[in-house]
């Protein structure tokens, strides 16, 4: 998979005569377990492409090396398989259906240290496609270590490329690029993920963007470097949705010197799952990593174990045998790092400090667990709780990178919108306030700073931030309708009928902009105004639940009474 013309590896295999050159090296390497370099335990999985030599085996090479190498009946050898070329040629997968490519070669210097590079590739499709698989063709194997793609349904991530010079850009994968509803997408030498079955593409919506982050290591010249992605499509939307569970730290944070610094992390599983994948991920650091699941009755089943991990090494584990876990057992990690001198492969010399971040000069540990649920509301309930623990643990990444990076007002929109998320409304406060400082007043700016201030109850705060806003743009409707919540909230009913007005006015046809004019009224006690104004919002045919909440209140203002 990597040792063929234009492969990831320094050399071919494809030959006789390629092996015989090798001869003494494959011994050697292979004795030590090195190559071919499947890390995982054997005792694990078994996974999809789990290939590692057994004892015998290796046994076997060595002898035949020893005897002389010997050719034996050429007629008889096993045809070379074709491979894929990384300029675009062949695709292992077939025919794609679409191919994307970075449109201009990004230069990668000749020497310094490890790139990270995020570009943004647009997908032209006119409507709906449902994707069965992605392949990932490098673009330059020699130099390209790994790559992690990500979709992006809005122009976030387009914007930070256009104001980027040359192809790309470089910093953080914006929020707004995800992993699509719950499935892996990326690329590690010899590695292409198979077509997923037909009940579990994903979907892909016009307007989406690939994000793709690619890791590159100078070679000592400079290098062309220019991506292809093939993409496999299904006649079908999928009937199963994977969720995708994180487990990590984000508040990494080793002493030089450290030669046993370990990182936890669990969660209790609050339905039935179906184990489908696992990838862990850690930088240079990383020496053992662990992931377990103790099922309520106590037994433990090992999900993942690497005793020398490798950061060259990286995979997505994909179980042959996908299995069933219980509502109640604990998924756990154990991670294990040595950031002294006595790591070979320690980035640093000697030893720094070492905290969590994206650079691979940084540290990160998290174990990836794809599962299935058994239907759709365990799925919503699995998601959801998940979500919560996710984002607190996001906030403590987004501090250290504003640490680093205090100038980015990304960053800051990132970090604001994770604290209302996780329901810290006054911290949000802070950071969409630096964010206007850096990018300048603007109304969605004010109205951000608003939104956060409301939720923190301080209103009159919110109120004067509201109004800045609409006074840079009249017609923005949502800040107008906030402020009547606002003026609602503070028992100013006639200034809130005035801005829910407006809102109407800008937006006649919105049944929620009514239903809250509506209820201003009602507010004031002109219960007949308010019925009428009901009535209006309920012929535009509002779906449910909404219609029949608006229908609950007419009754009430019938009687003269307020929700």
């Amino acid at each position: 998979m990597c040792h063929h013309d234009g492969g990831s590896a320094p050399f071919t295999l494809e030959t006789y005569a390629d092996v015989k050159r090798h001869a003494s090296q494959i011994v050697q390497v292979t004795r030590k377990r090195i190559m071919p370099p499947w890390k995982a335990d054997p005792s694990d999985g078994p996974f999809v492409g789990q290939h590692p030599l057994s004892d015998a085996e290796i046994a076997r090479i060595a002898a035949w090396v020893a005897g002389g190498a010997a050719e034996g009946d050429a007629e008889s050898a096993t045809p070379r398989r074709a491979h894929a070329a990384p300029r675009g040629g062949d695709w292992q997968l077939g025919k794609p259906d679409l191919v994307v490519t970075l449109p201009e070669p990004y230069m990668l210097q000749a020497d310094g240290t490890d790139v990270f590079r995020i570009f943004v590739i647009p997908l032209p499709v006119d409507g709906t496609r449902y994707v069965r698989g992605l392949e990932f063709h490098p673009g330059n194997a020699k130099v390209v270590h790994h790559a992690n793609i990500r979709v992006d349904r809005t122009p976030a991530s387009r914007a930070l490329d256009a104001a980027d010079p040359g192809p790309g850009y470089s910093g953080l994968i914006l929020r707004s690029a995800d992993y699509p509803e719950g499935h892996f997408l990326g690329w590690t030498p010899g590695q292409v993920a198979p077509l997923l079955p037909k009940e579990l593409t994903w979907r892909l919506d016009r307007g989406t963007d690939l994000v793709v982050e690619v890791h590159m290591q100078p070679s000592g010249r400079a290098e062309p470097v220019k991506p292809s992605i093939g993409l496999y499509f299904s006649d079908r939307p999928p009937t199963k949705t994977p969720a995708m569970l994180r487990l990590g730290r984000q508040d990494i944070d080793i002493p030089a010197g450290d030669s046993h610094y370990v990182v936890t992390d669990s969660y209790v599983l609050p339905v039935d799952v179906e184990v489908e994948a696992v990838q862990p991920h850690a930088h240079y650091r990383a020496r053992e990593i662990r992931g377990d699941a103790t099922l309520p009755d106590g037994t433990t089943r090992e999900l993942i174990h690497i005793a020398d991990w490798d950061f060259r090494w990286q995979h997505v584990f994909r179980f042959e045998h996908p299995f069933t876990l219980p509502k109640g057992t604990t998924l756990s990690m154990r991670w294990v790092y040595d950031n002294s001198a006595s790591n070979a492969r320690n980035p640093e010399r000697p030893a720094v400090r070492a905290r969590w971040g994206q650079r691979s000069s940084d540290e990160m540990g998290d174990l990836w667990i794809q599962v299935l649920t058994k239907n759709e509301p365990d799925l919503v309930t699995l998601t959801r709780q998940f979500r919560a623990k996710v984002a607190a643990e996001d906030v403590h990444g987004y501090e250290a990178e504003i640490a680093r990076h205090p100038d980015d007002a990304a960053l800051h929109d990132d970090a604001a919108l994770l604290y209302l998320e996780v329901q810290r409304p006054n911290d949000a406060v802070e950071h969409f306030r630096k964010s206007m400082a850096l990018k300048g007043p603007s109304a969605a700016a004010h109205y951000n700073i608003a939104t956060a201030l409301t939720l923190a109850q301080r209103l009159d705060e919110a109120a004067s931030e509201y109004e800045q806003a609409i006074g840079i743009d009249p017609s923005y409707a949502k800040a107008h309708n906030n402020l009547g919540s606002v003026r609602l909230a503070q028992g100013r009913t006639a200034d809130a009928i005035a801005e829910f007005s407006t809102v109407v006015t800008l937006d006649p046809r919105s049944a929620d902009a009514l239903g809250n004019l509506a209820q201003a009224y009602a507010m004031a006690g002109d219960f007949d105004r308010a019925q009428e104004t009901i009535d209006r919002a309920l012929r535009l045919s509002p779906p449910e639940p909404a219609a029949s909440e608006l229908t609950r209140r007419r009754e009430l203002y019938r009687e003269h009474r307020r929700p």
